[in-house]
């Protein structure tokens, strides 16, 4: 993890953040923007409504090359990289031996000899030697040249369009190189938001260039790490350190769709027996989201008890949701507290609250669909 007395890293658009009023605050070991004069709620709607840019070159970008990288990888992950399609991106996470989450990534496959994998800040220094240690023979580096750029919002394939054509046409979940405002760069059609967009990795010493090419297309702004969090809980998506982590598996953690069928039956990664036993049999425990029933907000680590006031889990993820128009949150609760519908309660500032076990995401998704 981050040493918390190391000075903070910065990236690439540390000035340009700076430049737009950004409130810079420590995250993952780096001064990163929270938010911009606008604030987090006009931020969050703007992206919904239109297109919203972040920096997140923060993350860790990673590149495998070599014989069959893809079989090699399997090692680590509960997901299919052999049957990925050249061209195409897969979310997946590391497992270890007890089937727990070491971390959750984005795993592309830019050919049979070349993976390109986007691992999350926190643990990228530990995600790194995991893969070093676990691909003997191949080359895996850490691209530390490069930044990472996300542009999210039902507006983003226009505005992307505007300095790459061929953006417009690029499939969900899918990667490919080509010239963004004249700069080099490789694009996923993906995102953190729920929304259709991209993630644009770009050379750290144009990282600016393209930033403020973006943000003067029309309906373009900049959006920091607060709104990239309410938009993120409200499509149901995981944030590793809070509803995923090492003491939670895939099926407790409610992804357990990023296995196919070969992956489930097969095994060999980290954890296997535990993960197949769950598939067959169940957890004792799942994510849910959980929809309170007042205005009041309930946050992470809130406890949740039954209606006769026996806690049995926590809240991992919640806040205010600006589209949603209401507090949304999501936890784990037992098996049998599961079902869309359930009542139960959130005990916020000593008074127990009513809730109940809601269906996600709480905003729908509107991936690409081509």
């Amino acid at each position: 993890m981050t040493d918390s007395h190391a000075p903070l890293l910065t990236t690439p658009l540390d000035a340009l953040h700076r430049e737009l009023g950004g409130k810079m605050v420590p995250f993952a070991g780096y001064a990163m923007p929270v938010q911009y004069p606008a604030g987090v709620l006009t931020e969050h709607l703007h992206t919904r409504k239109d297109a919203g840019l972040f920096d997140v070159s923060h993350m860790g970008q990673v590149v495998i090359e070599g014989t069959a990288p893809a079989a090699a990888l399997e090692k680590l992950v509960p997901g299919d990289v052999i049957g990925l399609g050249i061209g195409k991106t897969r979310y997946s996470v590391f497992t270890d031996a007890n089937g727990g989450i070491l971390d959750d990534l984005m795993i592309s496959k830019l050919s049979d000899t070349k993976l390109f994998l986007v691992v999350n800040a926190a643990c990228k220094n530990e995600d790194f030697a995991h893969l070093k240690a676990g691909l003997p023979g191949l080359d895996v580096r850490m691209l530390d040249d490069r930044a990472l750029l996300a542009l999210q919002g039902p507006k983003a394939a226009e505005a992307m369009a505007s300095v790459a054509p061929e953006a417009a046409a690029q499939g969900f979940m899918s990667i490919a190189e080509y010239t963004v405002a004249g700069i080099p760069c490789l694009v996923t059609r993906s995102g953190y938001t729920g929304e259709d967009g991209y993630e644009i990795s770009v050379p750290a010493d144009r990282a600016e260039e393209l930033a403020r090419r973006l943000l003067s297309i029309d309906g373009v702004k900049p959006i920091g790490l607060g709104a990239r969090d309410s938009l993120r809980l409200e499509a149901g998506l995981c944030l590793y350190g809070s509803d995923i982590d090492t003491t939670t598996t895939p099926v407790e953690g409610s992804i357990a769709w990023i296995m196919g069928k070969r992956r489930r039956e097969q095994g060999g990664f980290p954890g296997a027996a535990v993960i197949q036993q769950q598939l067959t049999e169940g957890s004792a425990r799942k994510r849910v989201g959980i929809q309170p029933e007042g205005r009041a907000p309930a946050r992470a680590h809130t406890q949740i008890t039954d209606l006769d006031g026996n806690v049995i889990g926590e809240i991992t993820s919640g806040g205010f949701g600006p589209s949603a128009d209401g507090p949304v949150a999501m936890g784990y609760v037992p098996k049998a507290f599961a079902a869309e519908g359930t009542k139960i309660k959130l005990v916020v500032r000593g008074k127990a609250l009513d809730a109940h076990v809601a269906k996600l995401p709480f905003v729908p998704h509107r991936y690409f669909k081509g």
